[in-house]
């Protein structure tokens, strides 16, 4: 049946983290998350919404003062905010969307949630040294440039990662 219920769609109230709004307003960017009213008004401007209905500012930030967080953190739609700034600049209350979705982006990482396209670029990065891969036809280019050749691997790249902690999602 299409509107049965699973289990995703319940949250039990002993899983709800009552602290965890507080621990958004307590980010840069998620100072005034506490003054949305759901008037809507970011749903209704988002053009990210008008493409894929999962994203939905409202409903994200409902969810993060109910004290959704690992749902909220967990989930694929915090990474679809494009960043256009449309929905902060008609907000009535100055919540600042676009920053309250960077802030769960980043307690997300931090909580070792990782968006699957991020991941991808991490493992590059790790693996080459850069996000895109240079081959002979690049490096002969380069050569006549008068550039030196690029190698894959990047020791400071590594350094980097170990010392951030980013090379435990290098591991597949």
């Amino acid at each position: 049946m299409e509107n049965e219920k699973t289990d995703q769609d319940y949250t039990l109230v002993n899983e709800l983290n009552q602290d965890f709004k507080y621990d958004v307003s307590k980010q840069p960017g998620g100072e005034n998350i506490k003054y949305c009213f759901a008037c809507g008004t970011c749903t209704a401007s988002c053009p990210v919404r008008a493409i894929d209905a999962k994203y939905n500012p409202r409903k994200i930030i409902r969810m993060c003062l109910l004290g959704m967080k690992e749902r909220v953190l967990a989930s694929d739609f915090i990474w679809l905010c494009s960043n256009c700034y449309t929905c902060q600049e008609r907000c009535p209350q100055d919540v600042g969307i676009t920053e309250v979705m960077n802030v769960l982006k980043n307690m997300a990482v931090r909580e070792g949630h990782l968006n699957p396209t991020i991941l991808r670029q991490v493992r590059q990065i790790a693996s080459k040294g850069r996000l895109f891969d240079v081959d002979e036809f690049d490096n002969a280019r380069r050569k006549k440039m008068g550039l030196p050749p690029l190698k894959d691997g990047c020791e400071e790249v590594r350094r980097i990662f170990e010392l951030t902690g980013a090379d435990r999602y290098v591991e597949e």
